[in-house]
């Protein structure tokens, strides 16, 4: 059945909810309202007020409660409204969620969910825009999820909410109300979701994740044209980073291109490159690229468009590592 992203997430926490008692919601304006995005609506009137819990607006409160409840023995799911509001929960993600699993030698089992929107594109400021992914995907002790598609949006959102471990699961806002057909049948237990191959190709291994994937998608029908075929994988989660597939796309290709909404500096892009070039050095023929936000706080809305990775971008990266090939090629003949 064809659906949006956002219907499918709502469809999806409400088949946790009917599976399983334990799992319980809690967030800013998520039961009355159905969520600043309408993600939770119609919930609360289904499972009652004591399983969709309106929260006060205190980020470190709301994470706070999720564990205590955890510890109890509860699924909880916590909605935090926008990415930048993620910060004052930072410390009891980080120092706390992450840690106790490992702290009690496994004894005590955090199965939270922290579901974030993120991403720019829809014309807000900053703390409404931003791509936080990399502080959570370089903290020991959290999976971090990041879907693209409709299909995803609802089965990793079940895999994050059965799996033991916390999982920040980011949803890529722009992409909300995209529509497409959904199987909605109960999805395989799976902690670590792997990478998918999108669009298979020949000359160039793009990567991304998110709401960079379907820019990716626009680059390869455009390269395309050009006669240069782009292998486009789509990442879906961060941590565990499922970085098999993309050295086995890049030892045939032999040239990457990474691209995400976030600042460059010590991005997930950089760290993709980086194992890419430990792992694939003698099979590529160009140093790994990366096309990302700049390292700047996120711009006005009249701005984003410049600062939001674009095809004009992505195909500029791709001409640059085929360019190389294409002379490297010649001066060989």
């Amino acid at each position: 059945m064809a659906t949006t992203m956002l219907k499918a997430l709502n469809q999806s926490l409400h088949d946790a909810l009917s599976d399983d008692e334990k799992v319980i919601l809690l967030g800013e304006d998520i039961g009355t309202l159905g969520g600043v995005f309408r993600v939770t609506d119609g919930l609360k009137s289904e499972f009652g007020e004591h399983r969709v819990v309106d929260t006060p607006l205190a980020e470190s409160g709301i994470v706070g409660s999720a564990i205590g409840l955890a510890y109890r023995g509860y699924r909880p799911v916590v909605e935090i409204q926008f990415d930048g509001f993620t910060y004052p929960a930072f410390d009891q993600l980080v120092s706390q969620l992450a840690k106790l699993h490992y702290r009690s030698r496994g004894r005590v089992k955090m199965p939270v969910t922290v579901r974030i929107p993120y991403g720019g594109g829809i014309g807000s400021p900053e703390h409404h825009s931003e791509s936080p992914e990399a502080y959570f995907a370089h903290t020991a002790g959290l999976r971090v999820f990041a879907p693209s598609s409709v299909q995803d949006a609802y089965t990793m959102l079940r895999q994050a909410i059965d799996c033991d471990d916390p999982v920040i699961f980011f949803e890529p806002k722009r992409r909300y109300h995209e529509k497409a057909d959904i199987d909605l049948s109960t999805p395989a237990k799976d902690g670590s979701p792997k990478a998918k191959v999108v669009r298979e190709g020949e000359d160039v291994t793009i990567v991304g994740y998110g709401p960079t994937t379907y820019t990716l998608l626009e680059a390869a029908l455009a390269a395309e044209d050009e006669g240069v075929s782009l292998e486009v994988i789509d990442l879906r989660t961060l941590d565990p980073l499922d970085i098999d597939t993309v050295a086995n796309s890049v030892k045939h290709t032999g040239k990457l291109v990474v691209v995400h909404e976030a600042s460059r500096t010590s991005g997930v892009g950089a760290e993709i490159c980086a194992q890419i070039t430990e792992t694939c050095f003698d099979y590529l023929e160009h140093a790994p690229l990366r096309v990302t936000g700049f390292d700047i706080p996120y711009p006005p809305s009249r701005l984003e468009s410049h600062h939001l990775p674009d095809l004009d971008r992505v195909m500029h990266a791709v001409d640059t590592v085929m360019r190389h090939h294409e002379a490297t090629e010649g001066a060989a003949k």
